[in-house]
Formats: C-alpha cells, sequence, structure tokens
C-alpha cells in the first residue's frame, strides 16, 4: 500500500511492531515472496506488521520469529530489492523527530515516572536529605513483619553514583519502555512490584541491608524480554542478542568481582531469573 494508517487494518492479525521502518518494509517483501500477505502501519509507536491470510498464520509466526534472531540477513533486503519497491509503503521521514521527542515516545507513563522518582531521590541524596535511612531495606529480620512495606520495593530507586543511576535508568529506559509500549503499564508495573521485591529479599540475606539500585529490575526485564520475545515473536517484544549475552557477561564479572566496584550480585541473578519465569509463564497469553 501507498500510505500507512495508524488504525489497524480490518480483519488481520498483527504479526509484530517494530521500531525500525526499513527493516518491517524488508520483512513484509520476503514474506510476499513466500506467499504470505502482509501490510504495514505506521504510529509513532512504530511500524506495524500485519497478516491479511490468518490461514498463513503458523508459518508467518516461524518466519517472523526467524527474522528476529537475525533480522539483519540478506534475504530480506534482497527482497525489497526484487520486489521493485524498496520504499513504496511506508512514508520513512515520519515519526523521525528530536532525540528528546524519541525518548519520550519510547518510554510509557510508567516508565517515565520511575525514571522523575529515580532522580529525586538521587537529588535530595545530592543534598544531604537523609533518604538512605527512609527508604533502604530493613535493617533485620524482626522488622519483616513491620508495617513498613514500602522497604521491600524503594531500594530499587536509591543509587549511589551518577554512572549507578545513568547505566540502569538507561536499560529501565529501552527495555521497560519496549514492554510498557507493546504489553500494557500493568505488565511492567507487576514486573517492577516482582523484580524490586525478590531480588531485595534475596540480596538482604546474602550482604545485609546497605544496598540499592534498579539493576535487579533491569534483569528482571531483560530476562523477561528475552525470553518472552523468543516464545512469543508476535509480542513485538524483541532483543539483540549481543545485548543479552552483554549483560550475562557484565552478570559473571560481578560474582567474581572484576567490576572494580561493589555490586547486588544475588539481585541480579534472581531479578534474571524472575524474568525468565514470568516471561515462560506469560508465553500463551492473548495479545489485545
Amino acid at each position: 500500500m501507498s500510505g500507512a494508517d495508524e488504525r489497524a487494518p480490518a480483519g488481520m492479525i498483527q504479526l509484530l511492531v517494530l521500531d525500525n521502518a526499513r527493516m518491517a518494509q524488508a520483512l513484509v517483501d520476503y514474506l510476499a515472496t513466500l506467499g504470505i500477505p502482509c501490510e504495514l502501519t505506521q504510529s509513532e509507536l512504530g511500524v506495524g506488521v500485519w497478516l491479511a491470510d490468518e490461514q498463513r498464520l503458523a508459518q508467518a509466526q516461524l518466519e517472523v520469529k526467524r527474522f528476529l534472531i537475525e533480522p539483519n540477513h540478506p534475504r530480506y533486503m534482497e527482497a525489497s530489492w526484487q520486489s521493485g519497491r524498496a520504499d513504496a509503503r511506508i512514508d520513512y521521514s515520519k515519526g523521525m523527530a528530536d532525540p528528546v521527542t524519541d525518548f519520550l515516545h519510547h518510554a510509557g507513563p510508567l516508565t517515565l515516572l520511575v525514571i522523575i522518582a529515580c532522580l529525586a531521590i538521587y537529588a535530595l541524596q545530592a543534598i544531604g536529605l537523609p533518604i538512605f535511612d527512609l527508604l533502604a531495606f530493613h535493617s533485620t529480620l524482626a522488622q519483616f513483619s513491620d508495617w513498613q512495606a514500602w522497604r521491600y520495593l524503594t531500594p530499587a530507586f536509591i543509587h549511589f553514583s551518577i554512572l549507578h543511576l545513568v547505566f540502569n535508568l538507561l536499560w529501565w529506559w529501552y527495555l521497560g519502555g519496549q514492554i510498557e509500549q507493546r504489553l500494557g503499564s500493568g505488565k511492567l508495573f507487576i514486573l517492577l512490584l516482582v523484580g524490586a521485591a525478590l531480588p531485595n529479599i534475596a540480596e538482604f540475606f546474602a550482604s545485609g541491608p546497605l544496598f540499592g539500585g534498579l539493576s535487579g529490575v533491569v534483569y528482571a526485564l531483560l530476562g523477561y524480554l528475552w525470553l518472552r520475545g523468543r516464545l512469543q515473536p508476535e509480542s513485538g517484544l524483541a532483543l539483540p542478542p549481543a545485548l543479552m549475552g552483554f549483560m550475562l557477561f557484565w552478570l559473571v564479572l560481578g560474582f567474581f568481582d572484576l567490576l572494580g566496584t561493589s555490586t547486588a550480585n544475588i539481585a541480579h541473578l534472581v531479578g534474571l531469573l524472575v524474568g525468565l519465569l514470568q516471561g515462560w509463564l506469560d508465553r500463551h497469553h492473548k495479545l489485545a
């Protein structure tokens, strides 16, 4: 089609949503060579790939999964060149905006709220307010049953350096924004709660109450996005294998004390396991 409608095409099934318009076009052109008719829609959230023939759904999902594993394979761009319509279906200039706009479009309201909270808490710490005492994990086992239940969650919002803060927030924005845009704020909120509380509890038993940071949640999002994206590619979730490899390498370095700084290694590991488990449990959930 010559234009891209932001509305869902009638009677079609969404296969996935991609941030890269050129790659979406190449995938559709390749599917066409297999006799799998698809269309594209474009919105501020990305480019949607829609299947026109429900009877080809199983085959289309297999091809989407293969595409997500190796999206830069020459077969996809070659299909576009062979079709003779390398840029005919969508407006590639649409949605190209300044970095601030792109940043906001990638992040949903909960993603932004957590970023603001972490920045505010760090700023209050920097001017000398006793924020850590208010938000830190329970200091003893005896306090686990008291009324200050927020302490299971709030250590995730405490950071001890600019590098610590920026590293975690960039990963939160990238991973959390993708999950919130594809699956909604509710799913991200559940991952935030569980991905903070369980790693925090585990880290307390491993090293005591003096810890903080969003990295346990980041590893939960990492595991969830990677596994659910592989098990249910039509969800539109995708994580480049190189990024997953980098974060696993980072996790291993932490356990061997090779990062030059103290890290909450148990929180990282438990967060990753939480995300993988949730991704596996959600693998058959129907998409809106």
